[in-house]
């Protein structure tokens, strides 16, 4: 090896060391132990580290989300149970093995398997968080207070719709109860801070989503996709995931394939407004624009370009028409992720608390902090 494919394996293997601690932040020891191994064993015999080494790293594969590409290609092949090596020391049998006996079914996978494994490198991680509407929640909840009006609503980056069905899932905020607590997914987080807002009852009229690769929850691959990028160890998460796509296939609720700029246009009504559903009279609506650890996938140009999009749309906000743009993300500050609120047409802008980045936790503030 030259020294600077030396230097870009140290690289690399500081991107699954810094990925091991996020895990461990997170809750999933066994994702912890599985990037430790991978960032000690990669070295300059490895034709695997090679394969990691040449993807581009000018177009965001070198980056925090690289190991979730590999973990998610591990546990897609345990999930369909077509490599009996992996599955015998992965989760839930994973603390029978030695790391040893862990590191060799990792070798064994990836080289037997490498057809499959391979492409899942060249693909972005998609993840579709349901936990994260507990941190949404009290936002919406802060805009039906502030505005007292019905919600046409926008998410972006929407993955597979599953946080379009917010308003048909249960919650326990605080001391309070929202939502339908029958309905398989239910979300009571640890309530840290401020009082939670007030649980008052949310009519939504439009709702709709964008992803610039939307998963089809109804499709076997597509759906493959989706659970392997959960952890292995938190078997919480599968469920609830499960249970959310069946309640999305019931609402019929669609993704529109697009980019967030052009879908904005559209949902804004800055271009043609009869695109994206919204040829009606919006006059007695807060339109709600959302997303949750979505901004930091696009890069600097476009987050601009969209935050002005967004901004140019409040400033033709009114207060029988006006806009919300809530938005759960990492603003450099910990722990957790942001959650912050502007609502036009005064254009105030909040931070109304933090959250853990799966929604475990929330630490309220409130409009008025």
């Amino acid at each position: 090896m030259s020294a600077s494919q030396i230097t870009n394996l140290q690289k690399l293997q500081n991107i699954f060391l810094t990925q091991a601690g996020y895990c461990e932040e997170l809750g999933s020891p066994f994702m912890v132990r599985l990037c430790k191994l991978f960032a000690e064993h990669l070295d300059a015999d490895d034709p695997f580290a090679h394969r990691l080494l040449e993807l581009p790293q000018g177009e965001g594969f070198w980056n925090i989300a690289l190991p979730l590409r590999v973990a998610g290609a591990l546990h897609a092949l345990v999930l369909t149970k077509q490599c009996q090596e992996l599955e015998k020391v992965y989760p839930p049998h994973h603390d029978d093995h030695s790391d040893s006996e862990l590191w060799g079914a990792c070798l064994h996978a990836m080289d037997t398997h490498a057809d499959f494994v391979i492409p899942y490198l060249d693909q972005a991680p998609q993840t579709n968080e349901v936990r994260r509407c507990a941190a949404l929640l009290p936002g919406f909840l802060t805009i039906a207070k502030l505005t007292g009006l019905p919600f046409i609503m926008s998410e972006l980056g929407a993955s597979a719709g599953l946080n379009l069905c917010w308003d048909s899932f249960g919650y326990k905020l605080d001391n309070q109860t929202w939502g339908d607590l029958n309905s398989g997914v239910v979300m009571e987080p640890e309530w840290l801070g401020a009082a939670a807002p007030e649980a008052i009852e949310i009519t939504v009229i439009n709702r709709a989503g964008c992803d610039l690769s939307p998963i089809d929850s109804d499709n076997p691959g597509e759906r493959l996709k989706l659970l392997s990028y959960l952890w292995a160890d938190q078997q919480d998460r599968v469920s609830r995931t499960d249970n959310a796509m069946a309640m999305v296939k019931e609402k019929n609720y669609s993704v529109e394939t697009s980019d967030i700029s052009d879908w904005l246009i559209q949902r804004l009504g800055m271009d043609t407004p009869t695109i994206g559903n919204l040829n009606f009279d919006r006059t007695g609506a807060v339109h709600v624009i959302y997303h949750s650890i979505v901004w930091g996938y696009q890069d600097e140009a476009a987050r601009l370009a969209n935050q002005r999009q967004i901004e140019n749309a409040g400033m033709a906000a009114t207060p029988e028409s006006p806009l919300a743009w809530l938005r759960l993300e990492p603003d450099g500050s910990e722990p957790g992720a942001a959650i912050t609120l502007t609502l036009w047409p005064d254009g105030r802008e909040c931070c109304l608390g933090r959250a853990d980045y799966h929604g475990r936790w929330i630490d309220w503030s409130g409009w008025e902090n």
